[in-house]
């Protein structure tokens, strides 16, 4: 009888790791959305509160992405970040330190998919890390170490199923194995910063501050017997079951360099949100909801003309405070907008 395959062996690419606009936006984003109007429109509810998520951050280390997974059907196999590899056709001879270490992967698997109730004959698990060391890139810490594979995620996957949605494994408990440079990123420091999604630029200086430190001196090198740069740091947090990542590197290593490093005036911050709290009161709320509809139901195709009016007369009546406090409609004018469409919508949800 011919043998039916009940897995599929396929590359199984770790994700982009995005910025941090990025997932501001993202969860923002999933935080408003209430579903879809009979157009299949995403509708948003602006005046839900955004919470202050707790993130982890692990050294991102410089080197080139790997992985290894397994499955009972076809065992192990290597990876790079788009190819399976082999030790014939290979990536800076991952695959030849996978395949040599294969009876240590297999069974670190196997050990761990039982752990967390994963029956390998259904799914495939994958373990991805940073494969780094002398002859992968070049100038950092860890370039005078040996290579070395630092685990940083286990994801769970059924390819060749496309309506399963993969899913991540808190990967703290992989199994290690020093002796044969197996590590994971956890073990050289995790970082951790809260953000408040109501006010998300308030955590950039501290964000920055933390990725210097790391690059001017790596700690897994260190830790490993080496000093020498870092290139910076990965946070991740999980939100609604899913893990969200954004990356954030040193001047050395950013593609925009200090654009993304950029300190930001936390006073000037603060005095913004203080300010946007006392000009936009529930009295000049009603006063614009009276003035933009006249004689009219609130209607949400008219809340563009409605946060016009709170940002002008805000400027108009307010010009002095804001002087005082060193502030600018450039400043404030997204700030006034944010306020009063969470207002908007509160009101607008009571009918």
């Amino acid at each position: 009888m011919e043998k039916i395959e009940t897995q599929v062996k396929k590359i199984i690419k770790y994700p982009k790791t995005a910025q941090y606009r990025a997932v501001i936006k993202d969860i923002s984003e999933r935080i408003s959305f209430v579903g879809l109007d009979e157009d299949g429109n995403a509708i948003f509810d602006h005046s839900i509160k955004k919470p202050v998520l707790k993130f982890k951050g692990t050294v991102k280390i410089h080197g080139t992405n790997a992985g290894v997974s397994y499955n009972s059907e076809h065992g192990m196999w290597a990876q790079s970040k788009n190819d399976i590899i082999t030790p014939e056709k290979d990536n800076f001879a991952f695959a030849f330190f996978a395949h040599s270490n294969e009876d240590f992967f297999s069974s670190a698997i196997k050990e761990f998919a039982n752990n967390n109730g994963i029956d390998l004959s259904v799914y495939t698990v994958t373990v991805y890390g940073e494969w780094a060391g002398e002859g992968v890139q070049k100038g950092m810490g860890i370039s005078h170490e040996p290579k070395s594979f630092f685990v940083f995620g286990v994801k769970v996957s059924k390819p060749g199923d496309e309506d399963f949605k993969s899913f991540w494994v808190d990967a703290s408990e992989f199994p290690r194995d020093e002796d044969n440079r197996i590590y994971h990123v956890d073990d050289f420091g995790v970082f951790e910063i809260d953000i408040d999604f109501n006010m998300p630029g308030l955590v950039i200086n501290e964000l920055a501050d933390m990725t210097i430190e790391v690059e001017n001196e790596c700690p897994v090198a260190k830790k490993l017997g080496h000093i020498g740069i870092g290139e910076g740091i990965v946070w991740s947090v999980v939100f609604k079951d899913e893990t969200y990542r954004f990356k954030v590197k040193g001047e050395k290593h950013s593609a925009t360099k200090v654009k993304k490093l950029v300190k930001v005036d936390v006073e000037k911050l603060n005095s913004i949100k203080e300010f946007v709290e006392y000009a936009m009161t529930e009295n000049r709320f009603e006063q614009a909801l009276q003035t933009v509809f006249v004689e009219e139901d609130i209607d949400v195709k008219r809340m563009g003309d409605f946060i016009r009016w709170c940002i002008n007369d805000i400027t108009s009546e307010e010009m002095d405070t804001m002087v005082e406090n060193g502030l600018e409609p450039k400043d404030v004018n997204k700030h006034i907008s944010a306020k009063a469409r969470e207002m908007f919508f509160i009101k607008y949800n009571e009918f």
